[in-house]
């Protein structure tokens, strides 16, 4: 078993010209575990987020969604991991992912934040590779036969299929919470992996 995850952030871009868009998806799923957890969002200046707070089995989450654009999510990671003394270890990151199709999510420790701006950020922040996260496929504009740069396919709402295909990853990574909640990674894993589509 892990650390319990205590600290969750969902990256994404904030205002509603960028809510539906495919770099968002870790807002979508912060705003579902922040309901699963009967915990609202407020927004906290100081921290630089829209925070909710709840509780599992005893112990207070935080669930967070920064007001800054993603490349400086970090700043909302790192004052509210100072402010509530969490290790690297004990925060989750949603975020969005060009390696994984739509339909697909994978949970991960460490490692190379993969170009990702907001992943690349908090790295900076934390001094540190060590937290978790999940990644949510969105697949690739090469992948999925598009002609778009990376830069404008994260910025543009996902296509029917490829939205249905989110929606169902983002219900199971839902059904995972308590798996995560209480560190138990290999039960993600197996739940998560085992029924990524091909």
């Amino acid at each position: 078993m892990s650390d319990p995850v205590r600290l969750i952030i969902g990256l994404g871009n904030p205002g509603p010209e960028y809510q539906l868009t495919r770099h968002n998806a870790g807002f979508w799923l912060a705003d579902q575990i922040a309901e699963q957890l009967n915990a609202g969002f407020t927004l906290e200046k100081n921290f630089s987020a829209w925070v909710a707070k709840g509780r599992f089995d005893g112990e207070a989450v935080i669930i967070a969604k920064p007001t800054t654009y993603m490349n400086r999510s970090g700043q909302a990671a790192g004052a509210l991991a100072r402010f509530y003394k969490f290790e690297p270890k004990q925060v989750l990151v949603l975020h969005d992912e060009l390696d994984l199709l739509p339909g697909q999510a994978k949970i991960k420790f460490g490692g190379g934040h993969a170009g990702h701006n907001g992943l690349r950020d908090i790295h900076q922040v934390f001094g540190s590779a060590d937290y978790w996260r999940l990644r949510l496929g969105i697949g690739h504009p090469r992948t999925l036969g598009l002609a778009q740069q990376v830069a404008a396919f994260v910025l543009n709402a996902p296509r029917k299929q490829e939205l249905d295909d989110i929606t169902q990853v983002l219900e199971r990574c839902y059904h995972v919470l308590p798996y995560l909640l209480r560190g138990d990674m290999e039960a993600v894993a197996r739940e998560l992996h085992g029924n990524n589509r091909a």
